[in-house]
C-alpha cells in the first residue's frame, strides 16, 4: 500500500487491440451463488434475474440496497442499445478479492473481537459460492506490510546478524491467522486462488539491515530466491498451494514501513537468474508476475523483464500485476496488445475515506481493469478495524471489504461496506474460467460482459449519471430493458434455471454511517 495521497486519476477504458473506449461495464456471469446453468438461448419472454446496488449518501459507502434481487424482466423482439456479443471473447477470469493482511486475520481471528460463530459467518458470506458473494482471489503479503501491527519478515535476525542458509526461515507468524483462514477461504471456495507478495526482503539482506527501505545486496539475490522457494513449500506443506508471487510489491514506496528499493535493472537480473530457476529446480508451478504496481511504473520497474523473451518464454512467468493508483488503465491494453500471450492482473486497488465517492470508483475499476484485458480484480485488506487499523505506518486511512469492530460500543460486529457489494457484482456472478464477451460502451450505463463456462450469461451495469437511465440490452436478436436508478449497480444474469440471488442472510451493517440494523438492512427500501 502506498501514502494515502495517491490518487486514482481519470482514466480512458480501452477495448480489444488497445481503442479506449469512453464507458463500461456488463458482465455476463452465471448465478450469483455459482450454480451450474443450462446454456439456452433465450426466447421470448425468458426471464432475466436483477441484482441492485444502490447507496443514498455522496459518499457511496451508505448502502440502501446490497446485491438485493429485483423484479425478474424479460426477453422480447427487439434490438437493445447496448449489444452483447458471445461470438467475440477476450480474457478468461482468474477471480476477484483482497487480502489477509496480519491486519484483517489478525481482527478476524485471534484479537478476541469475534466469535467462532461470527468469524465463520463472516468467512461464509465472503467466500461461500452459495451463501455469500464467492471471493476467489488472495493476495496476501509475504511477511508484514503498512497494514500490519509490526514490521516482520519470516526470517528476521538480530541487528548485525545473517542467516544465508536461511535456518533460521520460518512462517510461524502466518500459522496463527493468515494462513488458517487463508486455508479456511480455500475450502469455503475451492477455485480460490492466492498471491504472496513481498514488502520487503530480511532486514540482514539489505544495505541498511532494515526493513524500511534499503537495497537488496546483489549477493544475497541467491539466498532470496530460496526465501521464496521455502514460502511456497511451507504454505503447500500448510494446505495452501500459491498460484502467483510478484518480485516486490510497490518497488521502491515507501519509507515508514516495511518497503524495498529496486530499479528495473536489479528487478530483470533477479527474475530471470535466481527467481525462475529457483521455482523450476523446485518443481514448483508458482507463477512470477511483474511489477505489482502503477500503469506510470512499467517503464521503469518492468519493461527489462518482461521485454526478455526469455523471461516471457518461461512457464513459471505469468505476466504482469498492475495497481490502479497512479496512471493511465490503458496501459494495460498498450502492454497486452505488445504480449499478447502473458497473462494481466489487476492485484491491488484499496478503498479509503479519501475516495470522494467509494462506490463510483470501485463500479469504474470494475470495469476499466476488465475492459482492458484485466483477468483479476483484488482489493487491498479484507478488513480493518473502526479506526483503520491497527496499522504499522503507511495507510491509516484504508477500508476493507468488512469492518471488524473490536473495542468500541459495537465490539464483535461485522459492518460488509460498499466494498463488500461492488466486489459481489463480479464474484458472485463470475466464476473462474469465464470469458470476458463483446458489450456496447456505453457513456451512461457502463458495462462489461461475461460469459461463463457453463455458457451461463450476466450483465454487470452501472448508472453513471445523476438520473435514472433504461438499461436497453440486447443479446441474439432480442432485448430487455430496465430502469437503473441514478448512481446505482446491477448484476442482470439469463442462460438457465436459477438466476442466483443475494447473501441468505443479509449483513446486519454497512458503510461509514453506524446506524440501526434495521435502517442498514439492504432489503430496506428507502
Amino acid at each position: 500500500m502506498r501514502h494515502p495521497t495517491h490518487r486514482s486519476t481519470p482514466r480512458r477504458l480501452a477495448g480489444r487491440r488497445g481503442v479506449l473506449w469512453t464507458a463500461a461495464l456488463t458482465a455476463l456471469g452465471a448465478a450469483a451463488l455459482y450454480p451450474t446453468l443450462a446454456n439456452a438461448d433465450p426466447t421470448a419472454g425468458e426471464a432475466v434475474q436483477v441484482y441492485l446496488t444502490t447507496t443514498d449518501d455522496s459518499g457511496g459507502r451508505h448502502v440502501v440496497k446490497g446485491l438485493e434481487k429485483q423484479d425478474p424482466v424479460a426477453f422480447a423482439a427487439g434490438q437493445g442499445k447496448i449489444q452483447v456479443d458471445d461470438s467475440k471473447q477476450y480474457q478468461a477470469f482468474e477471480g476477484g478479492g483482497a487480502s489477509f493482511t496480519d491486519t484483517a486475520a489478525w481482527l478476524m481471528n485471534s484479537s478476541g473481537a469475534l466469535s467462532q460463530s461470527a468469524r465463520d459467518e463472516a468467512m461464509t458470506k465472503l467466500f461461500d459460492p452459495q451463501q455469500g458473494i464467492g471471493l476467489d482471489f488472495i493476495r496476501n503479503p509475504i511477511g508484514g506490510s503498512d497494514l500490519a501491527r509490526t514490521g516482520y519478515t519470516f526470517d528476521d535476525m538480530p541487528a548485525g546478524q545473517t542467516d544465508e542458509s536461511l535456518s533460521h526461515f520460518s512462517i510461524d507468524h502466518d500459522l496463527a491467522d493468515v494462513l488458517p483462514l487463508t486455508k479456511q477461504a480455500r475450502q469455503l471456495n475451492p477455485d480460490t486462488k492466492v498471491m504472496g507478495s513481498p514488502w520487503s526482503a530480511p532486514a540482514w539482506m539489505k544495505d541498511n539491515d532494515s526493513l524500511d527501505q534499503g537495497w537488496l545486496q546483489s549477493k544475497y539475490y541467491a539466498a532470496y530466491a530460496q526465501y521464496f522457494v521455502k514460502y511456497l513449500q511451507a504454505y503447500k506443506a500448510g494446505g495452501v498451494p500459491v498460484d502467483y508471487v510478484s518480485v516486490q510489491n510497490e518497488p521502491t514506496c515507501c519509507s515508514g514501513y516495511p518497503s524495498m528499493q529496486w530499479n528495473g535493472s536489479g528487478l530483470a537480473y533477479f527474475t530471470k537468474t535466481d527467481l525462475l530457476p529457483a521455482l523450476q529446480q523446485a518443481g514448483l508451478s508458482t507463477k512470477v508476475l511483474a511489477l505489482d504496481w502503477n500503469w506510470n511504473r512499467y517503464d521503469e520497474y518492468a519493461a527489462e523483464t518482461v521485454g526478455d523473451a526469455a523471461v516471457r518464454g518461461n512457464p513459471n512467468f505469468g505476466g504482469m500485476a498492475w495497481h490502479g493508483y497512479e496512471g493511465d488503465v490503458g496501459e494495460q491494453s498498450t502492454i497486452h496488445d505488445r504480449y499478447p500471450d502473458i497473462g494481466v492482473f489487476d492485484t491491488e486497488h484499496s478503498g479509503g475515506t479519501w475516495v470522494a465517492n467509494q462506490q463510483h470508483d470501485d463500479m469504474h475499476n470494475l470495469i476499466d481493469y476488465t475492459r482492458n484485458w484485466g483477468s483479476s480484480w483484488v482489493k487491498w485488506s479484507l478488513a480493518v478495524d473502526q479506526n483503520g487499523g491497527p496499522h504499522n505506518g503507511g495507510c491509516g486511512t484504508c477500508t476493507g471489504l468488512i469492518t471488524v469492530h473490536n473495542g468500541d460500543d459495537r465490539s464483535g460486529q461485522v459492518d460488509y461496506t460498499i466494498e463488500y457489494y461492488t466486489m459481489g457484482h463480479l464474484t458472485k456472478f463470475v466464476r473462474p474460467g469465464a470469458h470476458r464477451i463483446d458489450s456496447t460502451a456505453d457513456p451512461s450505463v457502463m458495462n462489461v460482459a461475461w460469459q461463463n463456462p457453463d455458457g451461463s450469461k450476466a450483465l454487470i451495469a452501472y448508472n453513471d449519471t445523476g438520473s435514472i437511465q433504461t438499461a436497453d440490452i440486447g443479446w441474439n436478436g432480442e432485448h430487455f430493458t430496465y430502469d437503473l436508478p441514478a448512481g446505482a449497480s446491477a448484476t442482470f444474469t439469463w442462460g438457465g434455471s436459477a438466476a442466483g440471488h443475494a447473501p441468505a442472510k443479509a449483513p446486519a451493517g454497512h458503510g461509514a454511517a453506524v446506524a440501526p440494523a434495521a435502517a442498514l438492512s439492504p432489503h430496506n427500501k428507502r
